[in-house]
């Protein structure tokens, strides 16, 4: 497996390889089109004054004769052309054989440079007066003739860039090793974390300092998730001191209870049996919530899902609580800015499962003649239940955690009635509907329970 610096460095190698590679191409392709081009004219105005040059002779002498402007072929050998006179009649007054190019290692490289080695030739007429005295041959090897320093103009070129590529490569790596220090060393120090975290080490925290936002995310998100894992110790070893807690409790009073009765302390009542019998109920209601919960945590509990009207399942349960709210000496109250046509998605059962525990919380925990409101709204996209106590309320840290098996506040803790769980397998039951569950509170105010449904 390749380290992240080893990644970088090579993605930095490939990427000035093949950056030098297209900049060669370029250069190459202008280079070559501007410099043929500028190499035509230099040709073209040579010939030009090679015409000129031999017609001048021709006026100053008045005929050709045999070293008529020989003088021209030392130029020619030297630039590595051909030049051929002749008069009117075509017949040759002087001439250059093209094997006689004074440099034939260089003619190679030449035609190494260019598209063809063919000898060109190309013939331009001599006047005097607009009369024809006379031609001249002009004939070089290659469609472009090019001299040893246009050649080496091109070498050196390509030189350049390959050595600007070297020091590229060279330099791409040296900045590989800087930019890799940026990404891998805090990188490092995450990885380091997860390590501690996966060996138990719950309060190694990340503090690594850098300006990359993805870094940053990073190293805020191994933080969350080792507080995550730390509270999910906590709660582990509060899940498993609260459920011995809870199955402890009602087998220790019917041990003692019993025990008493054996030993003869406690005469045999019905009014005691009947004590026992409720704690019995009490223990067999636990383990069914926890069979519950399991179900709806693991998905494994089949829901029956179907259109119903929020507010006529709401309204039910506020019938179904009158009578008890009356006898704990609380007020109940109903307040509907939804109509019955409003309509959610759910299993009826499992949603009655869900108010019925939060409306029984609110009643239990509302003060002496308090007051508990059922209001229901909607907008555009969500119906919502809201419902309200005037209660003990909620510590403002036991908030994030009300929805977790056996949480209660520490202040309730021990002072109230349940399994501590309800809550938990009311959250449980509004996943599976999609749903979004909110808590409001302030101690010694009330609490509020916002409950959101997709309308349909």
């Amino acid at each position: 497996m390749k380290t992240i610096n080893n990644k970088i460095k090579n993605i930095f190698i490939g990427v000035s390889i093949g950056i030098m590679i297209l900049v060669l191409l370029f250069v190459n392709l202008t280079v070559n089109s501007n410099f043929k081009e500028y190499l035509k004219n230099n040709q073209s105005k040579r010939n030009e004054r090679i015409v000129d040059y031999l017609q001048k002779v021709y006026k100053e002498e008045n005929a050709w004769r045999p070293d008529s402007g020989i003088e021209m072929m030392h130029e020619a050998y030297m630039s590595n052309f051909c030049l051929t006179l002749y008069d009117k009649n075509k017949n040759i007054i002087w001439g250059m054989n093209p094997k006689d190019l004074k440099n034939e290692d260089y003619r190679e490289a030449m035609l190494s440079h260019v598209q063809s080695g063919n000898y060109i030739s190309e013939r331009y007429e001599l006047k005097d007066n607009d009369k024809i005295i006379g031609y001249i041959d002009v004939g070089h090897y290659s469609t472009i003739l090019m001299s040893q320093e246009d050649i080496k103009f091109q070498v050196d070129i390509n030189k350049s860039i390959i050595a600007s590529a070297v020091i590229a490569i060279i330099l791409s790596i040296i900045l590989s090793k800087f930019v890799s220090k940026e990404f891998t060393e805090p990188i490092k120090k995450v990885a380091d974390i997860s390590v501690k975290l996966s060996n138990g080490n719950l309060d190694a925290q990340c503090l690594i300092e850098t300006d990359i936002k993805e870094l940053g995310e990073l190293k805020n998100s191994i933080n969350r998730l080792g507080e995550k894992l730390k509270y999910q110790d906590v709660l582990r070893k509060r899940l498993v001191s609260d459920i011995s807690h809870e199955l402890r409790t009602p087998l220790n009073v019917l041990q003692n209870n019993l025990e008493a009765m054996i030993d003869g302390i406690f005469p045999i009542t019905n009014e005691r049996l009947e004590s026992l019998n409720d704690e019995v109920i009490r223990f067999a209601s636990l383990l069914n919530n926890l069979k519950v919960l399991k179900n709806f945590e693991d998905d494994s509990k089949k829901l029956n899902f179907k259109v119903i009207s929020l507010k006529k399942l709401i309204y039910t349960i506020y019938e179904d609580f009158k009578l008890y709210s009356k006898e704990k000496g609380v007020t109940l109250n109903f307040e509907s800015f939804i109509e019955e046509e409003d309509y959610i998605l759910g299993d009826e059962g499992s949603l009655r499962q869900v108010f019925i525990n939060i409306l029984s919380n609110a009643i239990k925990f509302s003060k002496e003649k308090g007051k508990v409101e059922i209001i229901l709204r909607k907008n555009k996209e969500n119906l919502t239940v809201e419902i309200s106590d005037d209660g003990m309320g909620i510590q403002e840290e036991d908030l994030p955690f009300i929805f977790e098996r056996f949480y209660r506040g520490d202040k309730s803790r021990e002072e109230t009635e349940g399994s501590g769980i309800g809550l938990t397998i009311t959250k449980s039951i509004l996943n599976l509907h999609s749903a979004d569950i909110e808590v409001k509170s302030k101690e010694n105010i009330g609490t509020t329970f916002i409950v959101n449904f997709k309308n349909i």
